[in-house]
This record gives C-alpha cells, sequence and structure tokens, in this order.
C-alpha cells in the first residue's frame, strides 16, 4: 500500500492508497518539531482504530515546509522500511514539463496539483487552491505548468485584519445574507467574501485574457467548497486534487 503525504503550511494530510482508492484519510496540524517517533504513534493509532494493517511499503511526499521533510524520510525508513519519493527532488520525475523562469523554485504542491488537473481534466486549466495562501496555477494544451498567481489566503486575510486592527474581532469566513453589512462581524465577513469572489473573479479572466483559449477552472482546498456553491466561479471542485495527484507521480516514477 501507498501512503502518501501531503504537507502544507497549516495542515498535513496522510492518505493510504491500496492501488483502487483511498481507504483513509486523516489530517494533523503540520510542525517541524514532530519527530517520526511522533508520527509512527499517531499514524498506527488511527490506522488501529479503523482496522487497517500496518503494511504500507510505498510512500510518496509533497511538502511546501522543508524542515518537516527529513522527519518523514527517517519515518519511512525506521518504520515502514521504504525510501520515500519525494516531490521537487531531482530524483523524483514529473509526467508533465514545468515551463518557468530559470532558477525559480516552484511549489510542489502546485506542480502535484497540475498533474493531477492534467490527469482528470485535460490541458488549458486555471486551477484555483484555498489554502494558506490562494494560489491559481496554470496548466498548458499539453499539460505543462507555466506559472499562475499567489494571493493571500482567505484566513490569513481575516487574522490580518483582527490583528492589525484592534477594534475588530476575529471571525469566521462564511457568505454573508447581505451585502451591506448591519454590524461589525457582517461587515467583515461580507468584505472579504465578496473580496475574494472578486479576486478569484478577475485573476481568472486576466489568466484566460493572456491564455488566448478557452479553459477550465477547477477549485480545490478548504474553503473551495463556500464559493463553489455560493457562486458560479467554477467549472469543477475536486477535494482529493493533491492526493490524485501523488498517486500518479508515484505510479508514473515506477514505470520508467
Amino acid at each position: 500500500m501507498l501512503l502518501a503525504i501531503d504537507c502544507g503550511n497549516t495542515n498535513t494530510v496522510f492518505s493510504i492508497w491500496d492501488g483502487n482508492q483511498f481507504i483513509a484519510n486523516w489530517r494533523i496540524a503540520t510542525s517541524h518539531k514532530r519527530t517520526a517517533d511522533q508520527y509512527f504513534v499517531w499514524l498506527n493509532t488511527l490506522m488501529t482504530l479503523d482496522g487497517i494493517a500496518s503494511d504500507i511499503d510505498e510512500m510518496v511526499i509533497s511538502s511546501t515546509v522543508p524542515r518537516v521533510v527529513l522527519n518523514l524520510r527517517v519515518l519511512a525508513d525506521k518504520y515502514f522500511g521504504t525510501r520515500p519519493l519525494v516531490v521537487g527532488r531531482t530524483d523524483c520525475r514529473l509526467p508533465i514539463d514545468v515551463r518557468v523562469d530559470a532558477g525559480t523554485a516552484v511549489g510542489p504542491d502546485r506542480l502535484v496539483n497540475s498533474v493531477a488537473g492534467h490527469d482528470l481534466f485535460g490541458g488549458d486549466l486555471i486551477i484555483v487552491d484555498f489554502g494558506t495562501a490562494t494560489t491559481f496555477d496554470v496548466v498548458d494544451s499539453d499539460g505543462a505548468y507555466v506559472g499562475g498567481s499567489i494571493a493571500p489566503g482567505v484566513n490569513l486575510s481575516l487574522e490580518a485584519l483582527h490583528q492589525a486592527a484592534a477594534a475588530l474581532p476575529h471571525v469566521d469566513i462564511s457568505r454573508p445574507q447581505r451585502v451591506i453589512g448591519t454590524n461589525t462581524v457582517a461587515c467583515m465577513q461580507s468584505g472579504v467574501f465578496w473580496g475574494y469572489v472578486g479576486l478569484v473573479r478577475e485573476i481568472c479572466e486576466q489568466i484566460k485574457a493572456e491564455h488566448g483559449k478557452p479553459m477550465k477552472v477547477i477549485s480545490t482546498g478548504g474553503l473551495a467548497p463556500l464559493f463553489q456553491h455560493s457562486v458560479h466561479l467554477f467549472d469543477a471542485f475536486e477535494d482529493e486534487l493533491t492526493m490524485h495527484g501523488l498517486t500518479v507521480i508515484h505510479q508514473f516514477n515506477k514505470e520508467i
């Protein structure tokens, strides 16, 4: 079985792929201080509770936090007797080209999402990932990653607003009933929600104009369903886009 790990700035997701489907998904807060032993105790406990045998023999990792990778590699070697495939390392090949400025380091998560998007939807895509940052990744007709945009994440913007303005409370993002808020919380929710609707729509329109061809817009990430079901911005929502990309990359490397 394959253990796929997606380590983001805020959370790390562990998923087990049995060759046909994901049979388990677990989430833990990202921390570079967590040791391989701690990872295993946590993971083994959850696997036991779900009745999953610990016969993992392969691992693939995407991490936007480089300091976490070492302990995940130790986890793979010490407890599963395997050498993990790490997206972004020279020994990890991608089934797509990366056409960006020379010397540019593209986040592994953005490459994995592009691989998954091309595998599921073909080319000419905009992939919008609502994570710690809100990223826009452009996939060309042949599946190549050709760049994109990065904006502050929704929750990051709300937290910055709360911290910078002493009179403004911390609020959770939701779609407000009205654009014109009649109290502070409603005003903040309206500004952030509709502000991000406008941000996403305008950036996607500008990308489409530059690309010069019709494009599909795919959403993923924790807050994507809120926007997916509230306003028509996306052609599809894929909750497990990154994990799907990791399985595609792992299989591609096994076959070459």
